[in-house]
């Protein structure tokens, strides 16, 4: 897969965990401190397979902390799904 296109996909796979995880909690207007638990268990499954991988939830748990605090430090204000699909990709491509 071009990594263009991987990126692509991956973005969209993040703003739809974002959405999905937005409406999952609505009443709270998105807010969930346990918000990776959340993501790691609605990406595992098709996070694996685009980046030919095995992530347990475990680690996706991680990552997503890790990228989460990284993300403002080395680009405030940019556009988190770019970002997080960018980081995947770096790691894991």
């Amino acid at each position: 897969m071009i990594e263009a296109d991987l990126n692509q996909q991956l973005q969209e796979l993040f703003r739809e965990v974002g959405e999905a995880h937005h409406q999952a909690y609505i009443e709270t207007d998105g807010a969930d401190p346990e918000w990776p638990l959340w993501y790691a268990n609605f990406l595992q499954g098709r996070l694996n397979p685009l980046l030919h991988a095995s992530f347990t939830q475990s680690e996706l748990v991680y990552l997503l902390i890790l990228v989460a605090n990284e993300q403002p430090l080395r680009a405030p204000g940019a556009d988190w799904p770019n970002y997080y699909a960018k980081f995947f990709i770096e790691r894991y491509r």
